[in-house]
């Protein structure tokens, strides 16, 4: 799907060709449209022209006349829109930030007696979610809203209104129905992402790089940025900028808390995405509980809470030693990028152990192959080894049959008693029994020695269930990632082992909340505390807490460990905001595996509250008419008495579009049977739009350079004589009996 959009801008870029800018100005830029290899995905917010008929591209300022193309192409060009204005508000609290981007675009490419679709993308940073949409054009404005799956009766047809998708995990896009040609369109964008930790700093990375050709061409429109940001670490610490990306200007500090402003006038806009970093300087490590009451109308009136503990610079706190077995699928569905990146990022993640670590390696599709049948110490050679034999003993191909691998990393691993037994899964598959090892899993834990084995899972693409990985690392007090294309898979791979591999607290507990009324814990086993890695905790109780909190575990040594946390309402920090993302997806999981009706329309419930997409709640477009005042909330008989009522109306008066799911998906068991490559989806074929395109773009080209009525005449006599073939070509590519009048217009031969 992601080829197919570069596909599509691609063409979009050849077509834009044929707008006529008037002879005082330049030709709009072509910077990146000549290279191959440059990728065409947005890094910023940016909006596309949707042309299915090349005849409706022109400037809406200055028609230029051209000769009409007829025909249509499938799929469409997508145009990238002249951007005319941009600010961005970020808030950064915890390991959480919100962010709310604003742009103008202008239909700069579509006739004023046209109209055209326009896609909006939306990349996202770390985890993001999307949590509003706020579209506003010429007469009419968008707002986007949150309904209950359950409720809709049709989904196969409401969900596909809007064309709502994700490209690559973290590229959203949607469409806008018919803009009109010289349109300007105003766009509003808020989403929630994660903050990364590394080496003792909070790093803030957001999409804000824009290319050349979204610049407008006129010098007389000023082009200014703007990026707001707030910092609230919420542990009333003092906190240090480490490194910014653009040039913010610091507007306030308090302990635990700054605000910056960067505002300029530029000649281009940003080519760099927005990076920052905090650092909160402590040699011990720290945390804290956070207590919230229900907010109103909360649909769960016990009180939250939330554990946070966070690594410090200590250097005397020792990571464990670690006995690793890494389990790679290597079912048919692997084959190619996905097993070649996995496996990279297996040998560097081996190269990165100690000494006194131990490994072991378990290939699985059908059938399980080991490496060795002991674990192996980890020597340059034994790495070598392992290496030779990922590259030559195994074949990529058959099913997936996860349980037995699961079976025998647990019994290699039986045996562990001062180090972490690490189980490390990696599969892009999902199988019919994943309850079933879900709970053998569960149970071979519980008869575990001291330190049961930590299991960390790894998706890749969205063939698989991530809420059963999530699961498993919950089951296994270990942690989740996902990659969902085969050029991520080795740095996001290599970045949770990282993580995986540097825990220095197990077997973690909580003292002092046996005397609550009710205690909901998620997740509900609590992690391994990793110095790559904050910990946090959270749930709802019922009852007192007491003013501190004692948290227990195991060290490295084996010693007993034991540090208090104490209480405090969170001021200036909406917990329900904050964790909203994290409770869902493990609320999710529960849900899948335990077949709780309740448990997914208390999600559902959450993920309308929240405004955090789920996998129990679609997302439509309300569409409100110029002088109608937009409502504040939708009450859910209402739209579902509006979609019964809409249904069969014309498209041009339809009030509500829908978007369909954001969420992951519960795997796919036939897309995994027939191992189909993760990110493989059905694109139709481009060749008919690249003739079209090739042909509407060239012809403006001639058009346009032309320099007497002659040179124009000779053009279209070479074009006559070769008329038949072109005329042949078209007819094939296209299949439609219009493509007979672009030859004849364009070379006068009728």
């Amino acid at each position: 799907m992601a080829d197919e959009f570069e596909t599509c801008v691609g063409y979009g870029l050849k077509l834009s060709k044929r707008i006529y800018y008037g002879k005082e100005l330049p030709p709009a830029p072509e910077a990146g449209m000549s290279k191959s290899s440059e990728s065409l995905l947005p890094l910023a917010v940016m909006v596309y022209a949707v042309v299915p008929e090349p005849e409706a591209v022109d400037n809406p300022d200055v028609p230029s006349y051209q000769p009409y193309v007829h025909g249509r192409c499938d799929p469409p060009a997508f145009i990238p829109l002249h951007m005319h204005g941009v600010a961005m508000e970020v808030e950064c609290c915890l390991d959480h930030a919100n962010v709310s981007f604003s742009g103008k675009w202008r239909l700069h490419c579509i006739k004023t007696t046209r109209k055209c679709d326009c896609c909006i993308a939306i990349p996202m940073g770390d985890q993001g979610s999307i949590l509003g949409v706020e579209v506003d054009i010429t007469g009419e404005s968008y707002h986007s809203q949150l309904i209950t799956a359950e409720e809709t009766k049709d989904k196969e047809k409401v969900n596909k209104g809007g064309d709502g998708r994700y490209l690559k995990g973290s590229i959203y896009t949607f469409k806008i129905p018919q803009v009109g040609g010289g349109t300007v369109i105003s766009v509003k964008v808020t989403w929630s992402q994660k903050l990364a930790y590394n080496e003792g700093k909070f790093c803030l990375s957001v999409p804000f790089s824009f290319p050349a050709f979204v610049n407008p061409i006129s010098k007389k429109i000023t082009k200014r940025e703007k990026i707001m940001l707030n910092v609230n670490s919420g542990f009333g610490k003092e906190i240090l900028c480490k490194s910014t990306s653009h040039a913010l200007k610091e507007l306030r500090r308090e302990v635990g808390k700054m605000g910056f402003l960067y505002e300029a006038e530029v000649l281009t806009w940003s080519s760099a995405d927005f990076n920052f970093s905090y650092s909160v300087p402590s040699k011990e490590l720290f945390g804290g509980v956070f207590l919230q009451a229900p907010r109103l109308r909360d649909f769960d009136e016990r009180q939250m809470f939330s554990l946070y503990l966070v690594p410090g610079n200590n250097q005397s706190m020792k990571a464990f030693r670690k006995d690793v077995i890494f389990i790679i699928d290597i079912s048919g569905s692997m084959k190619g990028a996905p097993f070649e990146n996995a496996k990279n990022a297996l040998i560097s993640s081996l190269s990165k152990l100690n000494s006194e670590d131990s490994f072991n390696i378990i290939a699985f599709n059908g059938e399980t192959y080991l490496f060795s049948s002991l674990m192996e110490p980890v020597t340059q050679g034994a790495v070598s080894e392992a290496a030779q034999w990922l590259s030559d003993n195994l074949t990529i191909g058959g099913g997936t049959n996860l349980l037995l691998p699961l079976k025998q990393a647990l019994k290699l691993l039986g045996e562990t008693t001062d180090s972490i037994p690490l189980i490390f899964l990696i599969t892009d598959g999902a199988v019919e029994d994943e309850r079933d090892i879900c709970n053998f899993v569960k149970g071979s834990l519980k008869s575990g020695g001291s330190i049961s084995p930590q299991i960390c899972t790894f998706g890749i693409g969205i063939y698989c269930n991530h809420y059963f990985l999530q699961m498993l690392a919950q089951i296994g007090r270990g942690y989740f990632d996902s990659a969902y294309d085969a050029d991520s898979v080795d740095f996001r791979m290599q970045r949770l082992f990282a993580t995986a591999s540097s825990v220095i607290l197990a077997n973690i507990t909580m003292g002092d909340l046996e005397h609550l009324d009710s205690l909901e814990l998620l997740p509900f086993r609590i992690p391994d505390f990793s110095c790559g890695s904050p910990l946090v905790v959270s749930g709802r109780y019922n009852g007192n807490l007491p003013e501190s909190i004692k948290i227990n575990g195991t060290l490295a040594d084996m010693s007993n460990f034991t540090i208090e946390l104490k209480t405090r309402k969170a001021k200036d920090v909406q917990l329900d905001k904050v964790l909203a993302r994290r409770q869902i997806d493990i609320l999710t999981a529960n849900a899948w595996l335990s077949e709780s009706k309740d448990l997914q329309q208390k999600v559902a419930k959450m993920s309308i509250q929240t405004g955090v997409p789920s996998e129990y709640t679609l997302m439509i477009l309300r569409r409100t008419d110029k002088g109608e005042k937009a409502p504040e909330t939708i009450l859910m008989q209402e739209v579902f008495n509006k979609i019964n009522s809409i249904r069969q109306v014309d498209s041009e008066s339809q009030k509500i579009i829908f978007l369909g799911r954001l969420g992951v998906g519960l795997g796919n068991l036939t897309a995994t049977a027939a191992n189909i490559p993760p990110g493989t989806e059905e694109i139709k074929s481009p060749e008919a739009t690249e003739m079209l395109v090739k042909a509407a773009s060239n012809c403006c080209s001639r058009l346009l350079d032309r320099c007497c009525c002659m040179c124009f005449i000779q053009t279209c006599s070479y074009m006559n004589e070769q008329c038949s073939i072109i005329l042949s070509q078209l007819c094939v590519a296209l299949a439609c009996f219009e493509c007979l009048n672009f030859c004849y217009e364009l070379c006068d031969c009728a």
